[in-house]
């Protein structure tokens, strides 16, 4: 079976709350495909492979770097006794030109019938650790726009925030965009992370695009993760050493 890649050229907000304020908005590259499914793409993107933008599954599901991609997923669902045998899709940041950092991505688990009823949002930080989230309602409905889903914060993300609280998810995915909101709350304080965009099937001229508008892909991201960081330093913001990871991968 072979599958399709889409594209995402979409835009990410950052909006920090609290007695320090902060925001920012800018462009950002996904692609989102079946993760189990042979790619029928573009010539300029590899699956496994070296190309101008490619998805490794070394990259996600587990260790950063020694990932097993789908197949992780797959041992996830089973010892959270969750039956579910459908389509997995991995929306994630690629590489360009072999390099990537991903702060969040996102396994959406379905039914047989395609329909969506579990996300796995795999949380990277810049100290090369990684936790992931397991969203899903109790009784296993559906998961649509309007449902929220919640999940206490157990993972060192940010040096300029603490550990405590917990995070809402919005997970709005169509056939032709997706719009994820991340709320994370403590007291009056918090956080606001959204990903939004377009769906469309990728190609070799939206891949080369890209690499003209954004040319450092991941390293602008981490470029720009570190000058907000200074931002925050420059504003004030309380600095928190970076704890011990959690031991489990998953909650």
């Amino acid at each position: 079976m072979t599958a399709t890649v889409d594209h995402i050229q979409g835009e990410t907000y950052h909006g920090r709350r609290g007695a320090v304020k902060n925001a920012f908005r800018y462009s950002i590259d996904y692609v989102l495909l079946d993760a189990e499914a042979d790619v029928a793409g573009p010539s300029l993107f590899k699956r496994n492979g070296a190309g101008v933008m490619s998805l490794h599954d070394s990259d996600h599901g587990g260790t950063r770097k020694a990932g097993s991609g789908a197949k992780w997923v797959r041992e996830v669902l089973a010892a959270h006794d969750l039956d579910m045998t459908g389509r997995i899709d991995l929306l994630a940041q690629p590489r360009l030109l072999g390099h990537v950092f991903n702060p969040v991505s996102f396994w959406l688990c379905h039914d047989d019938a395609g329909v969506l009823r579990v996300v796995i949002a795999e949380v990277s930080n810049t100290f090369g650790d990684r936790h992931s989230y397991l969203c899903h309602h109790d009784d296993m409905r559906e998961i649509t726009k309007a449902d929220t889903l919640e999940a206490q914060k157990i993972f060192h993300v940010s040096p300029f925030q603490p550990i405590e609280g917990g995070y809402t998810f919005r997970y709005d995915i169509q056939s032709d965009s997706i719009h994820i909101i991340i709320d994370y709350s403590r007291g009056n304080g918090g956080l606001i992370a959204t990903l939004k965009g377009a769906r469309k099937p990728m190609t070799n001229g939206s891949i080369l695009w890209s690499a003209i508008r954004r040319p450092f892909g991941s390293r602008r991201v981490l470029t720009l993760i570190h000058w907000q960081a200074i931002k925050l330093w420059w504003k004030k913001a309380t600095f928190r050493s970076r704890p011990e990871p959690p031991q489990n991968e998953v909650s």
